[in-house]
């Protein structure tokens, strides 16, 4: 029997591979961190701060990312979203994600012979 600790790990491992996606997904319209992490939260995929925030700034450096910083209602926030390269990235990211997922549907789904 896994125990809890092994399980939390092998989901951990399951969660660092689509951290990177559901946070894509959330980036077609500019988002400020907080907003980002509520956004990801209500749809289930909830990520802290210590991962979202340096995930953004990778992103950004690799190009698939603009920024910008705004004063809106409070104090300044930087506001993030998909460029070109990030929203081509998503559709691939996406195609290759649906693919994987009918294939574990496949792979998972018990043998009703």
């Amino acid at each position: 029997m896994v125990d809890a600790d092994a399980f939390a790990k092998l989901e951990l491992e399951l969660r660092r591979g689509v951290v990177v996606l559901a946070t894509l997904s959330q980036l077609r319209t500019p988002r400020y961190g907080y907003e980002l992490r509520q956004a990801l939260a209500e749809q289930g995929m909830p990520i802290e701060e210590g991962t979202l925030y340096p995930l953004l700034r990778r992103l950004e450096t690799q190009g698939l990312l603009s920024s910008e910083w705004r004063i809106e209602d409070g104090p300044p926030r930087r506001y993030y979203a998909l460029n070109a390269d990030g929203r081509s990235l998503l559709g691939r990211l996406t195609a290759s994600w649906q693919a994987m997922n009918d294939a574990m549907g496949r792979l998972l789904k018990e043998d009703t012979r």
